[in-house]
């Protein structure tokens, strides 16, 4: 059974998406890269940056923690903590990343719907995950139908995590653009270079939502060979 489902070419439709996040994850990784070597004219690191944006957005109650992890860079709304992997760096990379969570602080302030929207099924989207494709396999090797739909709905539910993520990651990227330019944190060359890197880390986000988008496609069609 297991080697049949293998070969069913519903998992066809998955290899475009899986192009493009494998080409996603290098886009991101190179481009925070080279700007991680390029220096801001002016003095300021990647932590003050955030800090400077958020004073002048008036946006209180911020603390902030490093992450060892690299781009592992944050917002939590939960404690309202900024975490970021390189706070003390000023290159152009690691302050258009702190600009970007500074830009997901900002909209946590300013309630802005779809970030409240995404917080809120995170423990509902964890879970759906976890459950739905062990739960569409059980479902194939016992030939039980309902158990299939089971976990094609709590995938669905994943599908729309990152649907909504969307949104919230370019939104927060304008924020973080026009905060720089207003502050003139950056030179306008630099703000070009910031573009770059935070429209590389916008190609994951849009890389998992294919992604997950076509896995929900390929579950259907498959689901629906076998009934």
């Amino acid at each position: 059974m297991f080697g049949a489902f293998m070969y069913d070419p519903s998992w066809l439709i998955l290899l475009p998406a899986m192009a493009f996040a494998i080409y996603a994850q290098w886009k991101v990784k190179s481009t925070y890269k080279r700007y991680l070597n390029v220096e801001v004219l002016r003095s300021v690191t990647a932590e003050g940056a955030a800090r400077r944006i958020l004073s002048a957005e008036y946006v209180e109650g911020v603390s902030f923690e490093q992450t060892p992890r690299p781009l592992g860079d944050h917002y939590d709304p939960r404690k309202k903590i900024l975490r970021l992997s390189a706070p003390n760096s000023n290159s152009v990379a690691a302050i258009g990343v702190a600009a970007h969570e500074a830009g997901h602080a900002m909209q946590h302030a300013k309630n802005y719907a779809p970030l409240a929207l995404r917080s809120a099924i995170v423990p509902i989207a964890s879970f759906g995950s976890q459950l739905a494709l062990p739960l569409f396999f059980l479902g194939i090797f016992a030939k039980v139908p309902l158990l299939m739909t089971v976990g094609i709905v709590l995938f669905s539910g994943a599908v729309f995590f990152t649907l909504v993520t969307l949104p919230v990651e370019y939104d927060a990227s304008r924020r973080a653009v026009r905060a720089l330019e207003q502050s003139g944190i950056v030179t306008t060359e630099e703000l070009g270079a910031v573009k770059q890197v935070l429209s590389a880390a916008a190609l994951t986000y849009v890389a998992a939502a294919a992604m997950a988008a076509l896995h929900l496609v390929m579950l259907l069609l498959s689901a629906n060979r076998r009934r």
